[in-house]
């Protein structure tokens, strides 16, 4: 074989070796095909979050001591035990917040006949930021605390708390149980929208 015909083989082997590794690479997404960004997909009724668009982070957190919750309102205490081993990392947040004050003289801007919720610091529902949902197998039964959420099940809200005035199973693997009231349940009945929180202590 001379040395034109040599470089012909050359030249098509090549082309043919381009073309094959061309069109392997066309069958991954271009990046403008993956949208990365995390879309609201609007508040649950039920329960409001601010709609952040910044995911939570997920971090290995361990199992805080603290097991019961004092809030002082305006209506009188609220005792609560928490639930540190289902959900560690709520608690650890509640428990940070309660010691930083960060809760005194929020109020409950949500009173409905099942369902007592408070602690935003904007004062309407859309105030707060993300923390990792906690789902448990703890039931939502009368006197359960838990933890708002918007849209996003793997989302909560970072500050705002409720109370359930009685069984709420449509919130069970839905929302993050955290503790019930043993004590105070009469003050969680008469709260009204407005009502403060004074402080909130833990033990």
């Amino acid at each position: 074989m001379n040395k034109l015909a040599i470089f012909a083989v050359a030249v098509f082997l090549g082309v043919v070796g381009f073309l094959v590794l061309s069109n392997q690479g066309s069958s991954r997404p271009a990046t403008s095909d993956i949208d990365f960004s995390l879309r609201p997909t609007g508040a649950i009724p039920t329960l409001a979050q601010d709609g952040q668009t910044t995911p939570a982070q997920i971090t290995p957190v361990e199992v805080p001591q603290v097991t019961t919750a004092t809030i002082k309102t305006s209506k009188g205490d609220i005792t609560v035990e928490l639930y540190p081993q289902e959900a560690p990392g709520t608690v650890t947040n509640f428990a940070q917040k309660a010691t930083a004050n960060y809760y005194n003289n929020l109020t409950f801007h949500r009173v409905e006949d099942w369902v007592v919720q408070g602690g935003d610091p904007k004062g309407n529902g859309t105030g707060g930021g993300n923390i990792p949902t906690e789902l448990n197998e703890k039931p939502f039964v009368r006197g359960s605390l838990g933890i708002a959420r918007a849209g996003d099940i793997n989302v909560s809200n970072d500050s705002q708390f409720f109370f359930t005035k009685n069984d709420a199973s449509h919130l069970n693997n839905q929302y993050t149980n955290f503790g019930i009231v043993t004590e105070g349940m009469d003050v969680v009945d008469k709260m009204a929208i407005g009502d403060k929180i004074l402080s909130v202590t833990v033990e």
